[in-house]
C-alpha cells in the first residue's frame, strides 16, 4: 500500500490478508490462489505488509478488550492514512471484526468476504469458471460461524460451488444450523475442555456422511480443523479440504 500511494495509486480494494494467511503454511495456499485471482480478474489491489497488525479478533474473543482496542486503532490509523474505503479478506474472524467492530473505533469501511468478492467478480464477468475439472463431483460445504450465522454470508460459496458443475450436498447441520469447527472465540489456540469428542471431529463425522470427495470451507481455522478430523479418521487418501479460493484457482489451472 505504501508504494502504490506512493505512485499516487488509489487500488480498488485493500486485501487484508490476516495472520493466518501471512504466517499458516496451509492457509499461506489460500492466500496465493486468491491473489492469482485477482490478478487473472485486473483486479487493482494492494496489501499494508508489514503495516498490518492481527485484528484483534482473538484477544476480544478471549476476554482481553485492552489489547483488543490497541491492535484495532493502531489498525485504523494505518488504513485511514491511506485512505481505504474497501476491503477483501478470506478470513471470516477478520471480516466480522472489521465490518462489525471496527466502525465504533473509527475504522467506517466496506468489507466483504473473499467468496462474495469472487462472486461480484463473476457476475461483472471479470472471470469465468471452466467447470471441467469438478463437474459431477460431489462437494460439501461448512458454513463459518462468522460468515454464517454472525453475518448471513450463506449463499455466495454455495453458487461458487453450483458454477464449478459439482454437485452440492449439505451436511445434516448446515446454514443457521451450522456446527463450529471447534477454533472459534480463540479457541484454536488452546486445548480443549474435557468431553466425549472435539468439535471438529463431530463435524468432520458430519462431512464424511455426506460420501463428498471434497469438503469446501471458507476459513482458515476451519481449513485447518477439518483437515485435522480428516487426518484423524484416516480419509486423507478418500477426501481433500480445500478453500472456494482455492477451487475456483484449481479450475482455472491458474
Amino acid at each position: 500500500m505504501a508504494e502504490v500511494t506512493a505512485a499516487g495509486i488509489q487500488p480498488e480494494v485493500l486485501f487484508w490478508v490476516g495472520c493466518a494467511g501471512s504466517f499458516d503454511d496451509r492457509a499461506k495456499k489460500i492466500t496465493k490462489a486468491f491473489v492469482k485471482i485477482l490478478n487473472e480478474a485486473n483486479v487493482s489491489f494492494a496489501v499494508l505488509g508489514t503495516e498490518e497488525s492481527c485484528t484483534g479478533d482473538p484477544a476480544k474473543r478471549a476476554g482481553n478488550e485492552f489489547l483488543f482496542q490497541m491492535q484495532a486503532m493502531t489498525n485504523i490509523e494505518v488504513m485511514n492514512s491511506y485512505g481505504v474505503k474497501k476491503l477483501v479478506t478470506a478470513c471470516p474472524h477478520c471480516f466480522n471484526t472489521l465490518k462489525n467492530e471496527y466502525p465504533g473505533l473509527g475504522g467506517q469501511y466496506e468489507v466483504v468476504h473473499h467468496t462474495q468478492f469472487l462472486n461480484e467478480l463473476l457476475a461483472e464477468g471479470r472471470i469465468s469458471v471452466e467447470s471441467g475439472k469438478f463437474k459431477g463431483k460431489r462437494i460439501t460445504y461448512h458454513d463459518p460461524c462468522y460468515l454464517g450465522r454472525a453475518n448471513g454470508v450463506y449463499e455466495a460459496p454455495r453458487e461458487l460451488i453450483k458454477k464449478l458443475d459439482a454437485e452440492l450436498v449439505e451436511m445434516k447441520n448446515s446454514k443457521k444450523r451450522g456446527l463450529c469447527c471447534g477454533a472459534g472465540g480463540a479457541q484454536m489456540f488452546k486445548e480443549p475442555e474435557k468431553g466425549d469428542k472435539d468439535i471438529n471431529i463431530e463435524r468432520t463425522e458430519q462431512a464424511l456422511e455426506t460420501q463428498a470427495e471434497i469438503i469446501a470451507a471458507a476459513c482458515p481455522f476451519c481449513n485447518t480443523m477439518l483437515t485435522d478430523g480428516v487426518k484423524g479418521k484416516e480419509k486423507e487418501s478418500s477426501i481433500q479440504v480445500m478453500d472456494i479460493a482455492e477451487l475456483i484457482a484449481s479450475a482455472k489451472d491458474l
